[in-house]
């Protein structure tokens, strides 16, 4: 039994929080490219950060207070430039933005997260970052529609926003949590994805927000791949304002677990959200490991398929090229024996056998170009070896993908 309930709603969802969206003009010229998300009172705070070496200036100014300011109270994002290999200018950037907000909000400058995304080493221009700020902070709301605005103010090649919220009790007190990200190119995690948000009116502390977020990171946004690239601004952000009125979960238990469940399913639906809006997808692709001899080998492989270009491909053609995904495997880095591996692809309701002890099963092409054609595509993968299991997601590889990035910054 789920010990939550999952509600219409994003950023705004949990008590106290407001959002708002506007066209700054920063790259685009047509639509809106900047967000801002605010609480009415402050937030215990807690973050993953990309492991590229090659960091974002939000990243960093994000890093420092996340760490060493006593709580955040609000986040600007800006699309279409990702203020990434800017140097000392980046990083005044991130400072004139926070100094703003802070100022026209009552808060303190170290209260406000930066994040960017969008083209690597352009230089993003203030004067028009701060004009944003200066139109956002009068027009935030609480409505969903004002957090949708929100979502779809901080796309980039996203095709959709991307929302999740849910309720849940916690001291005789219903709690709310909700979030947005965006991502639809330059995603392979390790550590965290491209730009996602989780806001709640939790009461927490610190300690267990942090624990709690970086260890769902790797059963959620660390198992999604578009395209191998980790992007220098991956970003995951979840602040906890304890306008619910629950007495302050500090140590592990009940109440902890409750919240961790309500966690993963907000960070999972995003997640998969993000992977099945790859840039130029078709179909969302699942790889799900069974019956593996540890829980890091059942990773290894289910990530190592959902990376394979060639099973990408093969999917997207709606081929049943069952060999690619024994050779993914195969080069995943864990050992395991071949001719115990049982292959099945399911989609648009149905399940088929393709392998079986390592061998190809008499089964129809037919039935098999039809199961892959759906737009969601399950490679079920049993190891017959123990009870570890995993689940990685991803998706096509198409020839829009190839057409988006090959003319990304024009």
């Amino acid at each position: 039994m789920m010990n939550y309930k999952v509600i219409e709603g994003g950023i705004t969802a949990a008590k106290g929080f407001k959002a708002t969206g506007t066209a700054a003009g920063i790259k685009y010229k047509d639509r809106k490219d900047m967000a801002l998300v605010y609480s009415e009172q402050p937030c215990t705070a807690a973050a993953t950060f990309t492991t590229n070496v090659v960091k974002a200036a939000p990243v960093k100014w994000d890093m420092d207070v996340v760490e060493h300011s006593p709580y955040l109270q609000a986040f600007v994002v800006n699309a279409g430039i990702a203020n990434a290999c800017t140097n000392e200018q980046g990083m005044q950037v991130c400072e004139k933005t926070a100094e703003t907000a802070g100022k026209l909000l009552n808060i303190p400058a170290k209260a406000v997260a930066v994040s960017s995304t969008g083209v690597i080493g352009m230089q993003v221009p203030v004067d028009k970052i701060i004009a944003g700020v200066e139109k956002m902070v009068p027009t935030l709301g609480s409505t969903k529609e004002d957090g949708l605005t929100a979502a779809q103010s901080i796309m980039t090649t996203d095709t959709i926003s991307k929302e999740a919220a849910v309720t849940f009790e916690i001291g005789g007190k219903t709690v709310t949590m909700g979030g947005m990200c965006k991502g639809s190119g330059m995603i392979h995690p390790n550590m965290c994805t491209l730009l996602a948000y989780v806001t709640t009116d939790l009461a927490i502390s610190k300690e267990l927000l942090a624990k709690a977020l970086k260890e769902d990171v790797q059963e959620t946004f660390n198992m999604i791949s578009v395209d191998g690239d980790t992007s220098t601004n991956d970003t995951l952000l979840i602040l906890a304002n304890g306008m619910a009125g629950n007495p302050e979960i500090t140590t592990e238990g009940p109440d902890y677990e409750i919240f961790k469940e309500a966690l993963h399913y907000v960070n999972q639906t995003q997640a998969k959200k993000m992977a099945g809006d790859g840039e130029g997808a078709t179909a969302l692709i699942e790889a799900k490991v069974l019956h593996a001899d540890t829980k890091e080998n059942a990773k290894k492989i289910a990530k190592s398929v959902i990376c394979s270009s060639l099973t990408k491909a093969a999917i997207y053609g709606h081929d049943s090229n069952w060999g690619r995904i024994m050779c993914a495997m195969g080069y995943a880095g864990a050992q395991f024996d071949p001719e115990k591996v049982d292959l099945y692809y399911e989609g648009n309701g149905h399940k088929m056998m393709v392998c079986h002890g390592g061998a190809m099963t008499d089964y129809s092409e037919e039935e098999a170009t039809k199961t892959l054609s759906a737009s969601e595509v399950t490679l079920v993968i049993d190891m017959n070896a123990g009870d570890a299991t995993a689940t990685a997601w991803g998706c096509d590889l198409t020839y829009d993908y190839v057409k988006i990035n090959a003319d990304y910054r024009s």
